[in-house]
C-alpha cells in the first residue's frame, strides 16, 4: 500500500490516477479517501488526481493520543502528501473537515496552492454556535468510544444535513453509511477532540482571508444550514473568491450530486488554468447600494 510519511512520523495512505496538473482531494469527518471516487474518475481523465485518508482513518495510521490531531496538522498533512509525490503546486479540493483544511492550506501554504475549493465549511464557526458545537464534539467522541463505530454510524449518518442524500440517492447513502461504520472509533474520536473541537472560528481568520490571493471557490448546499452564513462571510472577505450554492443539497455534496459538483469545480479549475479567474474589482466595494450618491 502506498503511504506518505508526515513530519511527525504518521503514515498516510493515498491513491492517485491520471496525469497533468495535480488535484488533491481532502475528505470530510464522516468519509475517507473512498468518498472521492466519482471525482477521481471524472477529473482523472485530464488531471493527476490524488486522494488520501487522513490520520486516524484506516488504512492510514491511527495515533493514539488526541494531541496528535489538530487543524494545523490536518493542513500540513496535505503538504506532506504533496511533498512525498514531488508535487510543488496543486489544486486543493476539500469538503467540510477537508474544506477547513483546504482554507487553512491557503492561509499557511499559499505558495503550494494553484487554487482552493472550500466546500461545506462552517460547522461551529458562528460566534453563537461555538459553545454548542464544542459540546456536541464531546458527545460525539463519547459515543464513538462508548458504543463503537457501527452503532455510531447508524445515528450520525442521519444528521439534519445528510438526510437529503438518503432521500435523493438511497443506494449511495447506504454505501456512505457502510463505509462510515468501517472507520476507527479511536481515530474518529481523536479527530473530533483534537481537530474539530479545537479549530479556530472562521471569524478569527478574517484578516488572513483579506490577504489571500489564491483563486478560491466556496461551495455549499442550500440545505446545509450551518454553512450558509459562513460561506457568505468567506465570499465577502476573500478577494479572489466566488460562491456557488447547489440547490436542494445538504452537506455531503460531492456524493449527493457528483455530476453538479464536478461540473462546478471543473469550470472553476478551467478558468484558473486559462488565467481567467478574476480578483474582485475594487469598485464593487463602494459604500453605496446603487452606486448613486447625493
Amino acid at each position: 500500500m502506498p503511504h506518505a510519511t508526515t513530519d511527525d512520523g504518521v503514515k498516510l495512505y493515498y491513491e492517485e490516477v491520471g496525469s497533468g496538473t495535480p488535484i488533491v482531494f481532502v475528505h470530510e469527518f464522516a468519509a475517507d479517501h473512498r468518498s472521492w471516487e466519482a471525482q477521481m474518475r471524472f477529473f482523472g481523465q485530464r488531471h493527476r488526481c490524488i486522494t488520501y485518508s487522513a490520520r486516524g482513518y484506516p488504512p492510514s495510521d491511527i495515533p493514539e493520543k488526541p494531541a496528535s490531531y489538530s487543524q494545523n496538522r490536518a493542513t500540513d498533512d496535505i503538504l506532506a502528501v504533496m511533498k512525498h509525490l514531488k508535487i510543488d503546486k496543486a489544486h486543493v479540493v476539500g469538503l467540510s473537515m477537508g474544506g477547513f483544511a483546504s482554507l487553512h492550506f491557503g492561509l499557511r501554504h499559499p505558495a503550494h496552492a494553484l487554487s482552493l475549493v472550500v466546500a461545506g465549511v462552517g460547522y461551529g464557526a458562528e460566534r453563537d454556535q461555538q459553545a454548542k458545537f464544542r459540546a456536541e464534539v464531546e458527545v460525539v467522541a463519547k459515543s464513538l468510544l462508548g458504543e463503537g463505530m457501527p452503532a455510531f454510524a447508524e445515528k450520525y449518518a442521519y444528521g439534519p444535513t445528510r438526510v437529503q442524500f438518503e432521500n435523493k440517492d438511497p443506494r449511495g447513502f447506504a454505501q456512505f453509511k457502510k463505509e462510515l461504520g468501517e472507520h476507527s472509533a479511536l481515530g474518529s474520536a481523536n479527530t473530533q477532540i483534537g481537530c474539530q473541537g479545537q479549530r479556530p472560528s472562521l471569524y478569527d481568520l478574517v484578516e488572513g482571508m483579506r490577504k489571500m490571493t489564491t483563486p478560491t471557490l466556496i461551495l455549499t448546499g442550500d440545505e446545509d444550514w450551518p454553512c450558509l452564513t459562513p460561506s457568505v462571510l468567506m465570499k465577502r472577505e476573500i478577494p479572489t473568491s466566488a460562491l456557488a450554492v447547489m440547490p436542494n443539497c445538504g452537506h455531503t455534496i460531492n456524493l449527493e450530486d457528483p455530476d453538479q459538483f464536478n461540473r462546478i469545480v471543473n469550470e472553476f479549475i478551467v478558468q484558473v488554468e486559462t488565467g481567467r479567474w478574476p480578483q474582485r474589482d475594487p469598485r464593487a466595494l463602494a459604500n453605496s447600494i446603487t452606486g448613486m450618491k447625493n
